[in-house]
C-alpha cells in the first residue's frame, strides 16, 4: 500500500521539487494549455493562486495548481508522474483539496477519444459532474487557438450565474498570467435545446 499523498505548497520557484514539478507539467500538458514558466514567479505571490506539490513521503508524485475563484476552487492543472499513475494519487489529492476547500471546478477536453473518455470517467469517480455549458477557452500562448472544453464541478453542477462568474474569473484574473493583453474568452453559453 502506498502512503497517502500530501499537498505541500510551493512558496517560490526556488523551493525543493519545483524543477521536478515543471518537468511533470511540461510532459502532461500541451504548450497551448501551459503558461510560460517564468510567470509562476509572479503567480506564486498572488493570494488567490496556490501551487502544490503532491508528495508521497519524500518523493515528488505530481502537481496540483489551483485558484480561489469566488465560492469554489478552480483546479487549473493536476498531473501525476507517469510512473505513479493508476495508484489513486490524483483522486486522493483531489479528495484532500475538496475536504479543504469544498466546491471544486475544473476543465477537461471533450470526451471524444479513448484518453479523454477515461479522463472524464476518472473525474466522475472523484465526484465531479459535467456541466451542460458550451465552453470555449483560449490558449494561454500565441498563436491563440481557442478550444472547446467541458466544465466539471463537484459536488454538483454550477448554476447559470456561477458558470458565468467562473468564466469572468478566468478572463479577468487567470489570463493575466498568459500572453493575452485583453482576453475576450472564455465564452460560456447554454446549449440550444
Amino acid at each position: 500500500m502506498i502512503p497517502a499523498p500530501t499537498l505541500v505548497p510551493f512558496a517560490s520557484c526556488d523551493d525543493p521539487g519545483w524543477a521536478e514539478a515543471m518537468t511533470i507539467y511540461r510532459n502532461a500538458f500541451p504548450a497551448k494549455e501551459r503558461w510560460h514558466e517564468e510567470r509562476y514567479a509572479e503567480a506564486l505571490a498572488d493570494p488567490l493562486f496556490e501551487a502544490d506539490a503532491i508528495r508521497l513521503g519524500d518523493r515528488m508524485a505530481g502537481l496540483l495548481f489551483h485558484w480561489q475563484a469566488g465560492p469554489f476552487r478552480y483546479v487549473e492543472h493536476l498531473a501525476v508522474d507517469p510512473a505513479l499513475r493508476g495508484q489513486q494519487i490524483g483522486s486522493r489529492a483531489l479528495e484532500a483539496l475538496g475536504e479543504r476547500f469544498g466546491r471544486l471546478v475544473l476543465e477537461i477536453d471533450p470526451p471524444e477519444d479513448e484518453i479523454s473518455v477515461r479522463r472524464l470517467h476518472f473525474y466522475e469517480r472523484s465526484g465531479f459532474a459535467a456541466n451542460p455549458w458550451h465552453y470555449l477557452h483560449p490558449s494561454y500562448r500565441r498563436p491563440f487557438e481557442p478550444h472547446r472544453l467541458v466544465l466539471l464541478s463537484r459536488p454538483a453542477p454550477l448554476e447559470n450565474d456561477e458558470a458565468r462568474a467562473f468564466a469572468d474569473f478566468i478572463r479577468e484574473h487567470v489570463l493575466l498570467y498568459s500572453d493575452h493583453e485583453r482576453p475576450e474568452m472564455p465564452r460560456i453559453e447554454m446549449p440550444a435545446h
